[in-house]
């Protein structure tokens, strides 16, 4: 994923922890209100936060983007990154084919000419994070001495930043 300089310390410090995670659970709301989550390759977060996906125009996923959440898992080391917003579809050729990777070929074989192609554009409201320590080894002892302790012991940080999309706003006006 490319990402950009971000305008706030706060989308600064979400890029960090989700610039090695290329897969996101995209989760929308179905027509009947359930939840409906699905992978998605992340391709870009542009300097203002947003993140950029490929999308096909005609899923039933471009219709439901007015509550989005994105996750972000990176097991290996302790990282744990939820993301809330919206998302927008943009049909920008000249971005699509800036953007464009073969590995989008199987589901969009014509290229970045293919009619259904689109981007979806995922605005970041509110981001929440676990930041574990990056060794397993010592994730698994801070789990050992949770237990021990009753209590949670040295299992890394857990915060949150919000307004994302308001304060990157305020910055470009």
């Amino acid at each position: 994923m490319k990402i950009a300089t971000q305008t706030s310390a706060e989308l600064t410090h979400v890029a960090q922890l989700i610039e090695n995670i290329p897969i996101a659970m995209l989760t929308t709301l179905d027509a009947d209100g359930a939840l409906v989550s699905r992978p998605m390759t992340a391709l870009e977060m542009d300097a203002q936060g947003a993140l950029w996906f490929f999308i096909d125009v005609q899923s039933s996923k471009a219709e439901h983007l007015s509550a989005v959440n994105l996750s972000f898992t990176d097991r290996d080391h302790g990282d744990y990154v939820s993301l809330s917003g919206r998302g927008d579809i943009d049909t920008d050729r000249a971005r699509i084919k800036s953007l464009w990777t073969v590995f989008a070929k199987p589901w969009f074989p014509s290229g970045p000419d293919s009619d259904n192609l689109a981007l979806l554009k995922f605005v970041p409201d509110t981001a929440d994070y676990w930041d574990g320590p990056s060794s397993k080894m010592v994730r698994a002892f801070g789990m050992m001495a949770s237990v021990i302790a009753g209590k949670p012991v040295a299992l890394g940080t857990h915060g949150s930043h919000s307004a994302l999309s308001a304060s990157t706003q305020a910055q470009q006006t």
